[in-house]
């Protein structure tokens, strides 16, 4: 006897298929400040490695990313502002006694915050270190090949004295 047919399952999980809605959302929630992983573990959203596949795979959705995540970098900054100002844990219970594991916490998460900005947007949330170079007065040195090359063997050569000067103490 033969079984009747049946409708062959629907697959189900994640999808796999690159859309630009599906890209649009990503980047969208992205630029809200979201991260990648809390956006790829929500029903019915692709897989991180599915998007660093479409990464790899689509220019566009490459540009439109690398956008968003710009954008991200400025969602972070204004929730560092929004953290910081947010006093409402600081003291607690009808003694207003001070909180300070709520106030290290919002550190943590300012901290946090913080670093990730520079790593996103470096020259615009990063540490910067400036290397000037100046004479004694502040104005601008202009060294050619020569001048730099005296100048390092001469700082070389006062390492070394006071190297032979630590050492014979």
């Amino acid at each position: 006897m033969a079984k009747p047919k049946t409708a062959e399952p629907r697959a189900t999980g994640r999808p796999t298929s690159y859309t630009k809605v599906m890209a649009e959302r990503i980047c969208e929630r992205l630029s809200d400040g979201e991260s990648l992983r809390s956006i790829c573990l929500g029903d019915k959203m692709p897989s991180k490695t599915t998007v660093f596949r479409w990464l790899r795979q689509f220019d566009s959705f490459r540009d439109q990313y690398a956008r968003a995540r710009e954008a991200q970098a400025d969602a972070i900054a204004d929730e560092i502002l929004d953290i910081a100002d947010d006093g409402s844990n600081d003291f607690m219970g009808e003694d207003e006694k001070y909180n300070g594991d709520a106030v290290q916490r919002s550190r943590l998460r300012v901290d946090a915050r913080k670093w990730f900005a520079g790593k996103l947007a470096p020259k615009k949330y990063g540490d910067s270190t400036m290397v000037k170079h100046a004479d004694a007065d502040g104005e601008k040195l202009e060294m050619d090949d020569t001048a730099r090359a005296t100048r390092l063997a001469a700082i070389f050569a006062e390492i070394d004295q006071r190297r032979a000067t630590d050492v014979a103490e």
